[in-house]
């Protein structure tokens, strides 16, 4: 049964998502796509913003200086939700790959399509793959930035990360291929309700452009996995340390950063 502060954000986040319907006839009206995306921008913080109050669900940010000023692809883990929406905050004019799904739901779907973000139908198979190569290649050049999520589908947190064959089909050297892992399935696992706590978002170093896109996306899985164990015993850690604390003595964060 859903706790009263997980219906409370449900309840919030629906009469949100209500209001971004208003000015759809208006951005409707202009080519410009620009105007679509920070709305989109809006609508994710304020999610964000929203679990933080209700829920007591925060996150954290490790390796920003990882990501380069100009466009990237970057890869992601997937467990939750939770960094469909962040990702939109985190990497502005965002280009996502996105499931065919996603589009049918109401006013999200709308601005999914308008973005636009890169839509596959995975039922397509090997059309699936040469269209989100073509279309991640054309907004890489475009100069946005695009996130794939290799595993294809939502992994809980104790599984191990794999990637599904189609991805590397969209790299291209001249831009870097950055890894990026999440630990929000621990805190808001697919198909359950959102608890408290702190989401550790890892930004991990480019993967080098001299590699093939086979060795690159081998390099970037296993770097990912490592960081996936790193994520679990820092947050093991934390419990531990919390539980440990007597009662009334505020918590001391402990260290993120990798060892140099």
């Amino acid at each position: 049964m859903p706790s009263l502060r997980w219906s409370a954000f449900v309840a919030l986040a629906s009469i949100w998502t209500v209001l971004f319907a208003l000015p759809i006839p208006f951005l409707a009206l202009t080519p410009d796509r620009r105007p679509v995306r920070a709305l989109t921008r809006l609508w994710a913080r304020g999610v964000l913003l929203l679990l933080h109050l209700c829920v007591g669900l925060r996150h954290t940010v490790l390796g920003r200086h990882h990501v380069p000023r100009g466009p990237c692809l970057i890869l992601c883990n997937h467990q939750s939700v939770w960094e469909t929406v962040a990702v939109l905050t985190l990497f502005p004019d965002v280009a996502i790959v996105a499931k065919h799904e996603l589009t049918r739901i109401p006013i999200i779907g709308w601005y999914l399509r308008r973005s636009p973000m890169i839509v596959i139908d995975r039922e397509a198979g090997a059309s699936a793959a040469r269209h989100m190569a073509r279309e991640g290649r054309r907004s890489l050049v475009d100069g946005r930035p695009v996130l794939v999520f290799p595993e294809g589908t939502r992994v809980a947190a104790t599984r191990p990360i794999a990637f599904r064959r189609g991805a590397e089909l969209m790299r291209d050297p001249r831009f870097p291929l950055v890894p990026m892992v999440v630990d929000s399935g621990a805190y808001w696992p697919s198909g359950g309700q959102g608890s408290g706590g702190t989401i550790l978002v890892s930004i991990l170093k480019p993967v080098a452009a001299t590699m093939t896109s086979a060795s690159a996306f081998t390099c970037a899985e296993e770097m990912m996995e490592y960081e996936r164990h790193r994520l679990a015993g820092l947050r093991m850690i934390d419990d531990h340390r919390i539980a440990a604390r007597p009662t009334n003595t505020p918590a001391t964060p402990i260290s993120t950063e990798p060892p140099t």
